[in-house]
């Protein structure tokens, strides 16, 4: 039962991650273009920009950068810790 709750967890990750991230900077670029407002085919105004949203959107950028500069550093955490001593993530056990 053990392999099995194991690979169910990894799945879990898998999806998360996998799916999670691209969806939500997709609704980080739905939420910019929308608070950017629109012009019609005329030129004019066809709706008017909403600050809220494109700050929502920003965020939602700077979350899934943040996510995968994470993810980096934790990959390649124990060759920085070699190379420089550095440990960036010291309240995490060691193995």
């Amino acid at each position: 039962m053990n392999y099995v709750e194991s690979i169910l967890k990894v799945l879990g990750i898998g999806l998360i991650l996998g799916a999670g991230l691209p969806a939500v900077f997709a609704l980080g670029l739905v939420a910019f273009s929308r608070g950017a407002g629109s012009d019609g085919t005329d030129g004019t105004a066809a709706a008017t920009p909403n600050a809220a949203l494109k700050y929502l959107g920003v965020l939602l950028f700077i979350f899934v950068g943040w996510v995968i500069l994470t993810a980096v550093l934790w990959i390649t955490r124990m060759t920085i810790f070699h190379h420089t001593g550095v440990d960036l993530f010291p309240f995490l056990p060691k193995k």
